[in-house]
């Protein structure tokens, strides 16, 4: 195990980290351009199949518009736990512990913790709320997210073990939030649904002199 910050990191992530990285290193400067992009660019491709799935639904009476109006609401509980995760563990940056010339340019500042991913976090949690949501969408959403984690590792600012404990963690809250939220907004969706109208107010009558 490596000593790293408060956190052991396990040696074979750290010896996955240094392979993936000289190996990025190394990669044709189009690859580099690519993959550096795409660590970012993957949250937005997430959003806008979320935000499609979402629509596929509206349609589909309370049950629907509900799943459609909780969908971002898995991904946004996620990076809280993930942002508490890391104040908890306290995992330093593998670009700071271990030397390494990395695509991203800058390691992130002291205190910005590594484990878990943020980024991995949201995407896992992105992909399969969409998953939940459409089935076509999600079988897209998936490979992308598996994508924009690795690329965390690639551009030289995450373990291995980092985005796949994200991912993992994005994915639990999106299962289980998901239908959890899903259900009572449904709920308060069909009350108003089957609610009768309102008789409209009557004019009072003038009375005459």
């Amino acid at each position: 195990m490596l000593n790293n910050g408060s956190m052991d990191v396990p040696e074979i992530s750290a010896e996955w980290y240094s392979d993936v990285v000289d190996a990025a290193a190394g990669s044709p400067e189009p690859v580099q351009w690519f993959v550096g992009h795409a660590t970012e660019g993957v949250i937005l491709l997430l959003g806008a199949l979320l935000l499609m799935a979402a629509l596929s639904r509206w349609s589909g009476g309370p049950h629907g518009r509900a799943l459609a109006l909780i969908a971002p609401v898995p991904a946004l509980l996620a990076y809280v736990g993930s942002e508490f995760l890391k104040t908890v563990v306290d995992e330093d940056r593998p670009c700071r512990t271990i030397a390494r010339e990395i695509i991203a340019g800058a390691c992130p500042p002291p205190g910005d913790w590594s484990f878990p991913s943020n980024h991995a976090t949201i995407a896992g949690a992105l992909a399969v709320t969409t998953l939940l949501l459409s089935r076509r969408l999600g079988m897209v959403a998936l490979p992308l997210a598996a994508l924009g984690a690795f690329s965390r590792v690639f551009v030289g600012v995450h373990y291995p073990h980092d985005v796949i404990a994200g991912v993992l963690f994005g994915a639990l809250v999106a299962v289980v939030l998901t239908p959890l939220l899903a259900r009572p907004t449904s709920e308060v969706l069909r009350r108003r649904a089957d609610r009768p109208d309102s008789p409209a107010p009557k004019l009072a009558s003038r009375s005459r002199p």
